[in-house]
């Protein structure tokens, strides 16, 4: 057997596999465990001549009911011999019905924090070991290994028939790219290429699902842009100092198709409206023609969508700024919360454009106090710094 098989492949019927076995009844827990010594064995016997079957899923799901049937009966004295009869599938071909959404939303239930959601996700759907999710989010392997454990045990005794809310699924796929957009690929695990990977299965599980098309196109036209948000010594370029040639025009046009057809089913929520914002800012060739009035229109949808969240608020204020003059947009954010993220940042930004470079200089310095990422420290602090020059120097 290739190592493309092995890697890929198998990867990829884990989930699948994993879905034939909830589906069949079996607990979440138990039947993910099944499902990894039923790929240790593919890797052992596979390798031989000949070894690799003509259905690799089928043998999986053969392979993976047994041994979940073995793991049911040594856990209970009470399980007769006859179990493994009692619960053998009929002989033929393999079920073929899509359980991405069913796992995904199993995985994000709402019974597990966020942080419990994103690793299961990571394990039981995206296929990648304990090691390498630990690795991505920089803890110790006994640590993702307890917290992936906790959560297979909190899903269990869930009950499983249908699919969930799919509005939590995409919660966490998103959480999912955010972890991978700001950070850098941990053990080759792309977070954010990952989460674009899972999104595009969710798309293909729920075609009209207009929010999920949307999330997909707003993944795209941000990944579109990731190559140009660093330099090569890892600072962070803002968005109106990229290299706009250095951005993925092909997923900037597949995210901006992707979006135009989840519009035309008018059923807009907030990842369209993110998305449509994304796209404007995709498609200015300069960062001094980007459209902010038709920006600003989206985040008054937004806004409608989300009434109650202060970042699209602090957001919008930004596009105020620069629709109707930093001072409008100042005043918008000096309303909001001050303990709100981003917000001295934002009004550090709405100051400079201002011309009150000493005011700017010192929001900067204060935002970068409360940053949560080095990279966004250390360009908050040369902006501090730029700013500060200026003000000294009167220039701008």
């Amino acid at each position: 057997m290739t190592e493309l098989l092995r890697d890929d492949t198998l990867r990829d019927l884990a989930p699948q596999v994993l879905g034939v076995l909830v589906r069949r009844g079996a607990d979440f827990a138990t039947a993910e465990d099944a499902v990894q010594e039923a790929l240790l064995e593919a890797v052992r016997r596979w390798d031989a001549p000949g070894g690799a079957p003509q259905d690799p899923k089928g043998w999986l799901v053969t392979v993976a009911w047994r041994k979940f049937v073995d793991a049911r009966r040594s856990a209970s004295s009470r399980v007769q011999r006859e179990v493994r009869v009692t619960f053998e599938p009929p002989s033929g071909p393999t079920e073929q019905a899509d359980d991405t959404l069913l796992l995904l939303s199993r995985c994000c239930h709402p019974a597990l924090t966020p942080a419990s959601s994103v690793a299961l996700t990571l394990r039981a759907v995206g296929g990648l070991t304990t090691a390498q999710v630990a690795r991505a989010f920089l803890v110790p392997e006994a640590t993702m290994a307890q917290r992936i454990s906790r959560a297979k045990r909190t899903v269990t005794g869930e009950r499983f028939g249908e699919p969930g809310d799919v509005r939590a699924v995409l919660r966490v796929l998103y959480l999912i790219f955010n972890e991978g957009f700001t950070g850098s690929p941990a053990d080759g695990v792309d977070l954010a290429a990952e989460s674009i990977r899972l999104t595009r299965q969710l798309v293909a599980a729920v075609p009209d699902d207009a929010e999920a098309a949307g999330l997909l196109a707003l993944l795209l036209l941000h990944h579109a842009r990731r190559a140009a948000r660093t330099t090569e010594a890892g600072e962070l370029v803002p968005l109106d100092e990229q290299d706009r040639a250095r951005w993925d025009t092909a997923s900037v046009a597949e995210g901006v198709a992707i979006l135009q057809g989840a519009l035309a089913r008018d059923r807009l929520g907030p990842y369209q409206a993110q998305a449509a914002i994304a796209a404007l800012h995709d498609d200015a060739a300069r960062a001094d023609e980007t459209d902010w009035p038709q920006i600003l229109e989206w985040y008054d949808e937004l806004v409608r969508l989300e009434p109650d969240n202060p970042v699209v608020s602090l957001n919008r204020a930004v596009a105020v700024g620069h629709v109707d003059g930093p001072l409008a947009g100042l005043r918008l954010v000096e309303a909001l919360p001050g303990d709100l993220p981003r917000r001295d940042a934002a009004a550090a930004y709405l100051h400079e454009r201002a011309g009150n470079l000493g005011e700017a200089a010192r929001l900067y310095a204060v935002a970068a106090e409360s940053a949560t990422s080095a990279a966004e420290r250390g360009h908050l602090t040369r902006q501090a710094a730029r700013a500060r020059q200026c003000a000294a120097t009167g220039t701008t």
